[in-house]
């Protein structure tokens, strides 16, 4: 497993951006896949973007075209950055690492809290 530490949320408006960072413990090329999920009060845990080490990326219905993910593979990072924020994207975000070989990330920050006001 690689240990992950996410930064960049906070308190935002809607229609407003921000962008999250998930630092890696180690190199993340031998890290397949590094996903961005969230969870809002109440609810199940779900993916909201990830990225494959060739830089292939997919993105949840209900942020495509204002949330973009992408991968610093020099600098062990993952980033996550949100434009056009509504009210229902507040939640707390994890960062997520599946190693090659591994069929289901196994390796999850601690979260960082997304709050978007109305």
């Amino acid at each position: 497993q690689v240990q992950l530490v996410e930064s960049g949320g906070g308190l935002v408006q809607a229609g407003g951006s921000l962008r999250l960072s998930c630092a890696a413990s180690r190199t993340i090329f031998s890290i397949a896949d590094m996903g961005w999920y969230r969870q809002a009060p109440g609810k199940q845990r779900e993916l909201v973007a990830d990225i494959t080490s060739s830089g292939r990326t997919n993105y949840a219905d209900f942020v495509k075209g204002r949330f973009t993910i992408s991968r610093d593979n020099a600098k062990n990072t993952v980033s996550l950055q949100m434009n056009g924020l509504k009210f229902d994207d507040t939640a707390v975000y994890y960062c997520a690492a599946r190693r090659f070989g591994v069929a289901q990330y196994d390796s999850w920050g601690q979260g960082t809290q997304v709050t978007v006001s109305a």
